[in-house]
């Protein structure tokens, strides 16, 4: 299998949005704005948890793709670069994730 990154499909729904093609998913969710995309995020979030919870691994990868699918395009009609989320992720490995959590309900 050929190496595929978030990136590479963060730059693809960035280009399917823009297209105003009528048949895109995409380009129909960017569209119809945040609340609409916000709410799919939700709905792939539920249904991924269902499937961990099943334990229906093939569930699992067809939910967890939806939901990450669905997370870029929230991210990229909020005008989020998937960069600053990967930088935000990296700056938080040199620490343990309760001390983490700990610095950040201080507030």
């Amino acid at each position: 299998m050929a190496e595929f990154s978030l990136s590479e499909l963060e730059t693809i729904i960035a280009q399917r949005a823009r297209s105003g093609d009528p048949d895109s998913w995409t380009a129909k969710l960017f569209a119809k704005g945040m609340d609409k995309a916000a709410q799919k995020l939700g709905e792939e979030a539920v249904e991924t948890v269902i499937a961990a919870i099943k334990g229906d691994k093939k569930a699992l990868v067809s939910e967890s793709a939806d939901l990450i699918y669905h997370w870029l395009v929230v991210l990229g009609i909020a005008e989020v670069p998937l960069d600053d989320v990967l930088r935000e992720l990296e700056s938080r490995t040199g620490r343990s994730g309760v001390a983490e959590k700990a610095s950040r309900s201080k507030g």
